[in-house]
């Protein structure tokens, strides 16, 4: 019998589709697993994260024996651990003496490059396969891309509809006579509104493990480690999308911009999580979606707005960062430059509608994505946060975040980093949207109607006063010249009136007063 290959599999490639899996000997083919302190440590993540990828992990290794794979399982307590992906394949090259080694490209850039010195280290080959999980390659999405002078997801969000037939008529139109229903998804939530509750696993042996793991191993990370409640097999993330599709989908699209106190989900899905590990696939949770309007079970504004979410926005924003990377990385188009404050970790702030944002955050490990956008995203782009704070934030305290996701959606929706290659306007906002798309204002230290004075909404002279720094920039953008015209009206003595209040919000920031 020739020498075994070596296929390694990562903690977001839970997936037995990929090529690393499904073109493996079972009888002599090794799958490399390792749970590694480099990687659960190179940005500050959530316990939560770090709890449910070592369970998700462990239960695939598990699954994998029982199929008959030879499973080579190295825990993150494991004496011989060398605490690196690159060093634990070294160590298995060694010690197996296997004849290659096959791994899929991981979701960032830095392990690509990893991956591709490792290459340079081995006595013997390595392949790095696809990840054919996602819809789109990167031979497909440049292809698209290429000689356009604008990359908007609307476009490529309905050649993606086409191509995979998804609420599509056999005439080619779309379903419901419109590509995009998003007008229909900005509903105001009722103060009372609240959601269906949401499934809790039980959490078995392995998990239990985990979990005092990673209460041992790191004391001092971020966020609440208990209550848990994620699935962490294929069996019961399926168990989550059916839950999704009966009892939530119907409403997702109403209140899919809303938000309420005390509701962390509302009707957001909570599936991205388990797509981005491996453990769902997007075409298959796309289908069962279309399924549910054709039946009757969701009305299209719902299921249209659900699909554009994985269809379009994360295979569009996959591509922007395969396409862009590494120069993107260092993208800061409003030379942004003020350190992230401490009430982005802790939530110790008197703004109600960030400290929801950011304690939703530290208890579930999530947010959804107007939390992420127009609460903690708006703020970091008016108070001119670093973008790479901001951006090494979403990517350590969200479960779902990974870098070829987080990276576009920080820097190229949240902060306008990249200077509008994903947006063409930067997603500023006042303390008025807030009001008008939650309920968070009401009991707030400060007033969402007031501009200056001791309840002067940050939000608001904050707002202002990005629009008037970055004057040159936005004066000329066609979708902006409604807000100048407002600013100039105001005249010289309001408008210095209101730099003073940014002023003093600046200063609050600092000293931690805000």
């Amino acid at each position: 019998m020739s020498e075994p290959v070596l296929r390694l599999v990562l903690g977001d490639q839970l997936s037995t589709r990929l090529g690393v899996i499904a073109k493996a000997d079972r009888a002599r083919d090794v799958i490399l697993m390792a749970e590694v302190m480099r990687e659960a440590t190179y940005v500050r993540h959530h316990v939560k994260k770090i709890a449910f990828l070592f369970s998700a992990m462990r239960h695939f290794a598990e699954a994998m024996r029982e199929a008959g794979f030879q499973v080579r399982y190295v825990r993150l307590d494991d004496g011989e651990n060398s605490q690196s992906l690159e060093g634990e394949v070294l160590r298995a090259v060694a010690e197996l003496g296997v004849r290659r080694v096959v791994v899929t490209e991981p979701g960032e850039w830095r392990l690509r490059e990893s991956f591709e010195a490792l290459r340079l280290a081995l006595p013997v080959p390595l392949d790095i396969l696809p990840d054919d999980r996602f819809l789109c390659s990167h031979e497909a999405f440049n292809t698209w891309a290429e000689g356009r002078t604008t990359l908007r997801l609307e476009h490529f969000y309905r050649d993606m509809r086409r191509r995979h037939g998804l609420l599509v008529e056999p005439d080619g139109k779309p379903c419901g006579g419109q590509w995009n229903f998003d007008k229909d998804n900005r509903k105001v939530a009722p103060a009372d509104l609240k959601a269906r509750p949401r499934i809790s696993f039980r959490k078995d042996a392995i998990t239990r493990e985990v979990l005092d793991l990673v209460r041992t191993r790191f004391p001092d990370g971020f966020g609440r480690l208990e209550p848990f409640h994620f699935a962490v097999t294929r069996r019961q993330a399926l168990r989550e999308l059916d839950h999704f599709i009966a009892h939530i989908l119907s409403h997702f699209g109403d209140y899919q911009d809303a938000m309420v106190k005390g509701e962390p989900y509302l009707y957001h899905s909570l599936l991205s999580t388990y797509i981005n590990a491996g453990l769902l696939y997007p075409l298959e949770v796309c289908r069962r979606a279309e399924a549910a309007w054709r039946d009757g079970l969701a009305p299209i504004n719902a299921v249209e707005g659900f699909i554009r979410q994985i269809l379009g926005w994360r295979e569009y924003i996959r591509g922007i960062y395969w396409r862009f990377m590494p120069d993107y990385l260092d993208r800061n188009a409003l030379n942004a430059n003020r350190p992230l404050p401490g009430f982005f970790w802790d939530g110790e702030t008197r703004m109600a509608c960030v400290a929801e944002a950011v304690h939703h955050t530290i208890d579930h490990a999530y947010s959804h994505h107007i939390q992420r956008l127009m609460i903690t995203g708006n703020f970091a782009l008016l108070a001119g946060l670093d973008p790479m704070a901001v951006h090494a934030w979403y990517l350590a305290v969200y479960a779902d975040a990974y870098e070829w996701v987080e990276l576009p959606n920080t820097l190229g929706m949240a902060l306008h980093a990249d200077g509008g290659l994903l947006a063409s306007k930067p997603y500023a906002a006042s303390g008025n949207y807030i009001h008008r798309m939650s309920n968070y204002c009401s009991g707030c230290a400060y007033d969402p109607k007031v501009v200056t004075g001791d309840r002067a909404c940050p939000f608001n002279a904050l707002y202002w006063d990005f629009i008037d720094r970055h004057r040159d920039r936005f004066a000329g953008n066609a979708r902006m010249p409604f807000v100048y015209s407002t600013w100039d009206k105001m005249g010289p003595e309001r408008q210095s009136a209101v730099r003073a209040q940014a002023a003093l919000h600046f200063d609050a920031m600092t000293r931690g007063h805000l």
